[in-house]
């Protein structure tokens, strides 16, 4: 199942985006996602712990932490996806030394294999990406390219041009994790992603509540949730993180 041709279709009914994001391996994690597909998620992303993640702020860095502590490994999480069948497509987040270890080609047949529709790499450069992507062109598995705020005008574009699924606009320098207000970078570079692409753009990093969500969505075709998430799942477990994807599906379906 495509994440592009999934979300594109949505993006002409009318519809905004909800990804949250799931730390796999954390106890409750396949309840979670279910629970995710149940209230109104389009697609889930879920996390692939590794040791030193450098886009993760502490929330997730904790989740992750506990589930590296028993024994979790991508393999592990990926042998438990075809078991979900949540009818919804389904993303993994995790860092280049995870994929650089098996190799492009197996990873990405790993992922493949695994029912998996997209990958996100954060800490993989554009410049770098080629040998992945090529696997993962190869494999049907869509890369998701992230762009910074920081991005030149003239380097949108390839960024653009690269990505499969979506585009994940980081809505702020810095790590994950929630925050007071929505930056004004997150719907400044939204507005500079939809102005070159029709790929659906949507904004990450930031994004921590419902009203948030509702604002990045005025602009943005949807929105990631990380922090928020993970933070339910660990202080209230699969429901919590349920009644919080129908609050998020409700504001962003708001006029």
């Amino acid at each position: 199942m495509g994440i592009e041709s999934e979300f594109r279709a949505k993006r002409e009914q009318g519809r905004k985006l909800l990804v949250p994001y799931i730390t796999g391996g954390y106890p409750g994690w396949q309840d979670a996602i279910r629970a995710c597909a149940a209230n109104g998620a389009d697609a889930v992303e879920i996390g692939i712990p590794f040791s030193d993640p450098v886009m993760d702020g502490p929330v997730i860095q904790q989740a992750s932490q506990y589930a590296l502590e028993q024994g979790v490994t991508p393999t592990s999480i990926l042998d438990e996806v075809p078991s979900l069948d949540v009818g919804i497509p389904l993303a993994v987040m995790t860092y280049y030394n995870l994929v650089h270890h098996p190799g492009p080609t197996r990873f990405a047949d790993q992922l493949r294999r695994a029912g998996i529709s997209a990958a996100i790499l954060p800490d993989l450069p554009l410049e770098e990406s080629g040998p992945w992507c090529e696997a993962a062109d190869a494999a049907g598995v869509e890369t998701i390219m992230l762009a910074a705020p920081t991005a030149p005008d003239d380097r949108l574009p390839r960024v653009a041009a690269r990505s499969r699924g979506f585009i994940y606009s980081v809505g702020l320098l810095g790590v994950t994790g929630e925050r007071e207000s929505l930056a004004e970078t997150a719907t400044a570079l939204a507005a500079r992603l939809k102005a070159i692409t029709d790929v659906p753009v949507l904004v990450g990093v930031g994004v921590s509540n419902a009203v948030q969500a509702y604002q990045a969505t005025r602009v943005a075709d949807g929105v990631i949730q990380g922090a928020s998430m993970v933070r339910r799942l660990m202080d209230g477990g699969a429901d919590a993180v349920g009644e919080y994807v129908a609050e998020v599906r409700a504001a962003i379906d708001s006029p």
